[in-house]
């Protein structure tokens, strides 16, 4: 169970070693086995669920270190795309291209080894993280598709029947990563929003979106119809001003509150992180509220990922205890 008061997870994406990254780059270049990769992968993975323990975490994720990013390993996987070449996502960050070139469809379970396996390296409840059919879309090109509205739907249903696959493989915690979602709300918040809520009806665990830095507001309150139990959103990268969004309009659900901002490489003091989670806690009553990093934790050293945890663990404990 996860205590009632502040939770701890992380978005999902870790550090991957040093190791692990010179092996990826060999098997892209066709000099590594397949098998020989997937026990480096499986043994990041593990060290990973080690780390979180020993840090406190309440809520664990596998770490993503089977991932290049959150586009790239599900366009791989899927039937009807095809990668293109680098395009730039932020920073000096770069994802392959996916393109659509036929129709979408699942030859196989995505996910449901990997929780499978990390789940069965510890007794605390693993999160499952898959990527939206929404953003899937928006950061592919489509050459197949003649409405987006079918390629976003197809996309729903072959997500569903994962989502569902890793609810029977024990999934409790499932988190829906829709960073594009406020791309172009006004043409297509009601597509991204029914397309989410296709993949979440009647699962019967506890849900999750995430939605990463971008214009928020641009999609408040319109985003709290979405068919969700929570809403995971970055603040602490823009020292917290979306909160002042939130005091316009009551917040109807969980919210994860990103709490570390790993945009930066210096480590938050536990001081620091404790006085984010009491300003958010000034707008959000504290039961409502799970504490995670501000997305892209992977793009952190080792050192500094931890470093960061063990400050927001802290922190956390230290408002638990002030908590009424």
């Amino acid at each position: 169970m996860i205590p009632s008061y502040l939770p701890t997870t992380t978005v999902g994406s870790f550090p991957k070693p040093p190791g692990l990254l010179a092996a990826r780059r060999k098997y892209r270049r066709g000099q590594l086995d397949r098998e020989v990769l997937r026990e480096l992968e499986r043994q990041a993975t593990q060290e990973w669920i080690r780390r979180q323990e020993e840090l406190g975490l309440d809520l664990l994720v596998d770490g993503e270190q089977y991932r290049a990013d959150l586009v790239t390993f599900f366009a791989e996987e899927l039937d009807g795309f095809r990668m293109a070449g680098l395009v730039r996502a932020f920073g000096n960050r770069y994802y392959r291209k996916p393109v659509v070139i036929a129709p979408v469809g699942r030859r196989h379970p995505l996910l449901v080894e990997w929780f499978r396996f990390a789940q069965s390296l510890t007794s605390k409840p693993v999160k499952a993280v898959l990527t939206g059919p929404y953003t899937l879309a928006e950061w592919s090109f489509n050459e197949y598709y003649p409405a987006r509205r079918d390629l976003i739907s197809d996309l729903a249903r072959v997500l569903r029947e994962e989502a569902q696959d890793l609810v029977r493989a024990g999934a409790r915690y499932l988190q829906i990563d829709e960073p594009a979602i406020h791309s172009r709300p006004e043409e297509d918040f009601e597509l991204a929003r029914a397309a989410l809520a296709h993949i979440t009806e009647d699962l019967g665990v506890y849900t999750i979106v995430h939605i990463c830095y971008g214009d928020v507001a641009r999609i408040y309150p319109d985003m709290l119809r979405l068919a969700v139990d929570q809403i995971a959103l970055a603040l602490a990268n823009t020292r917290f001003t979306l909160l002042e969004v939130f005091r316009t309009h009551p917040f109807t659900r969980d919210v994860g509150l990103g709490v570390i901002d790993v945009t930066r490489h210096r480590v938050e003091t536990v001081e620091e992180v404790v006085s984010g989670i009491q300003r958010a806690l000034e707008v959000f009553p504290p039961h409502r509220v799970h504490l995670s990093p501000d997305c892209g934790l992977r793009t952190c050293t080792m050192e500094e990922a931890v470093a960061k945890l063990e400050a927001m663990v802290e922190a956390a404990r230290l408002v638990r205890a002030m908590v009424p």
